[in-house]
């Protein structure tokens, strides 16, 4: 596998190796020994699937506390998928990093704790699948304002109005939230 740095510490895209044949193709997409070769000693204890639409925004979501690392990927479709860096003690504390994952680019993304996390489906019919370390806990569970003028986060929306949750409409500001350390 390839790994590929992104301009933020820590936020990883990763590139399995695809095999290809007339048949159709095979990867592997999580493998312990693999991934610790690489310096990622992750144990995940709980995967996660969603299914949208086309301009389906889920994000920005965090935990706090109880934080979740997660290796996003895309089996069908394809989303534009956002992490905002929320460690105060970072020196990248409020800035974001995006990238597109689709079932075509077979690319996963590694977001580790302490990173806000959002997508934006860019097709009908897309599946996300995600690996987290930590167990979702809803008592946790927070939502940053995905559209918030301070993170200024390029979505490609192409004027389309996006599909929020009601919990994701209510989402906080960046200048309000307490962040990690």
């Amino acid at each position: 596998m390839n790994i590929v740095e992104t301009d933020i510490p820590d936020l990883l895209i990763v590139e399995p190796v695809v095999f290809n044949d007339d048949r159709g193709f095979f990867l592997e997409s999580w493998n312990v020994t693999r991934f610790a070769e690489i310096g990622l000693n992750l144990a995940f204890v709980q995967d996660n699937q969603s299914h949208s639409a086309r301009a389906v925004l889920r994000g920005l979501h965090y935990q706090s506390p109880n934080s979740q690392g997660k290796l996003v990927r895309v089996t069908a479709g394809r989303v534009w998928d956002v992490a905002v860096d929320l460690r105060r003690s970072s020196t990248h504390f409020g800035k974001w990093f995006g990238l597109e994952l689709s079932a075509e680019n077979k690319r996963m993304f590694w977001v580790p704790p302490g990173f806000a996390h959002g997508f934006l489906s860019l097709a009908d019919g897309t599946d996300v699948l995600y690996k987290c370390t930590a167990f979702y806990d809803p008592a946790s569970e927070h939502s940053l304002m995905w559209n918030d003028p301070d993170l200024a986060i390029e979505w490609p929306i192409d004027g389309l109005e996006p599909q929020l949750s009601g919990k994701d409409k209510l989402g906080r500001a960046f200048a309000d939230i307490q962040g990690y350390p």
